[in-house]
């Protein structure tokens, strides 16, 4: 499939909203040009430039001057170079600056700065930065994307709480895809893994976490559950934006950020807030009241009496949690047919090999 998106409504669209948000992300939070305003402003255009909807001129503009110098901060700067790649691409996909992004790509190649990358996730990236413009670096291949496809396809590492791990999944996901842009042909067993992730991040009522999670599986070309769209809508809903002297930049962008990207995906209305002028903080608490924590404490409690056959430990653990806690966990089974299987993986039952090693 050519674009696995579907068409996001005109009137879910805030036009004027992406160019405050713009102004506010490239003039009014960070230091322009170091390595968290890199960050930033390479989360908010890859947004962008990911939407199934026109982008207004006004919203690229604050971006002008740093695309002209790009070259002589990318020189000088190559550690950083994935971030200068991915903001100059995505400007010019989205009808801004030239087409020096080739040039870019081509000389990032030949310096070999992929190949001082340790981790997989950031060669892939780098992989999926370069292929936009045709180049082909040493650490492309068949090798990389079966390592790729290996990690998120092994389920049982996402039955377990492993924010690291999650995040890369579903990291994976958009690389492969390309955004939306082509279909990332994975294995069911992927889907599992999402599936398990999904439910981690709702039993830890991580609304960031779980955005990502629901927008790799629509990538995937699967519909998240809708009870854990409404939880990340809702997290999206209930940002709220500070200026003045109360505005600092450890915030919750990041989280507005993806549960934006998920609301837009899903047809929602997203990135209406309104944005004050000058140094901007981001408000919203990504992280809710979950249960995972306690259920999690609970199993370890249990020691050997510890099962993997929910439908049993589900009477000896609900009892021990608050009425809110177990709220949460009632959803979560609601949320996915595989609640059970995820469970077998989760509980980590004994089964006497510890104590038997010598």
């Amino acid at each position: 499939m050519s674009n696995i998106l579907s068409f996001v409504p005109p009137d879910k669209v805030n036009a004027s909203g992406f160019v405050a948000l713009s102004s506010m992300f490239a003039d009014h939070r960070r230091a322009r040009g170091d390595v968290f305003w890199l960050k930033e402003n390479a989360e908010w255009l890859g947004i962008l430039a990911s939407m199934s909807t026109e982008i207004q001129d006004a919203a690229l503009a604050p971006y002008a001057s740093f695309y002209d110098d790009i070259r002589v901060q990318l020189e000088f700067f190559p550690q950083y170079y994935r971030f200068f790649l991915s903001i100059c691409l995505d400007l010019e996909d989205l009808g801004a600056g030239g087409t020096q992004g080739e040039a870019l790509c081509d000389w990032v190649a030949r310096q070999g700065l992929p190949e001082a990358e340790l981790s997989d996730l950031q060669r892939g990236e780098a992989a999926r930065l370069l292929a936009r413009r045709g180049v082909k670096g040493q650490q492309q291949g068949t090798e990389l994307a079966e390592r790729l496809h290996r990690f998120i396809a092994r389920s049982e590492t996402f039955a377990l709480p492993n924010k690291k791990a999650a995040y890369e999944l579903a990291h994976i996901i958009f690389y492969l895809s390309d955004y939306g842009q082509r279909d990332p042909a994975v294995a069911p067993e992927v889907l599992t893994s999402l599936e398990y992730a999904g439910l981690l991040a709702f039993l830890d009522q991580d609304s960031d976490l779980l955005a990502e999670i629901c927008a790799a599986l629509r990538l995937a070309g699967v519909t998240p559950s809708p009870i854990w769209e409404r939880l990340v809508v809702a997290a999206h809903e209930a940002c709220s934006f500070a200026g003045g002297s109360q505005a600092h930049a450890g915030d919750a962008y990041h989280g507005y950020l993806v549960t934006g990207w998920l609301a837009q995906m899903t047809g929602r209305r997203a990135f209406g807030h309104a944005v004050p002028t000058g140094q901007v903080t981001i408000h919203g608490a990504m992280v809710g009241q979950g249960a995972l924590r306690r259920l999690s404490e609970g199993l370890f409690e249990l020691g050997p009496k510890r099962l993997a056959d929910w439908s049993r430990m589900r009477l000896s653990l609900l009892p021990e949690l608050s009425e809110a806690e177990q709220t949460v966990i009632e959803a979560a089974e609601q949320s996915s047919p595989k609640f059970g299987e995820f469970f077998e993986g989760f509980a980590r039952a004994c089964s006497g090999e510890m104590a038997s090693l010598t």
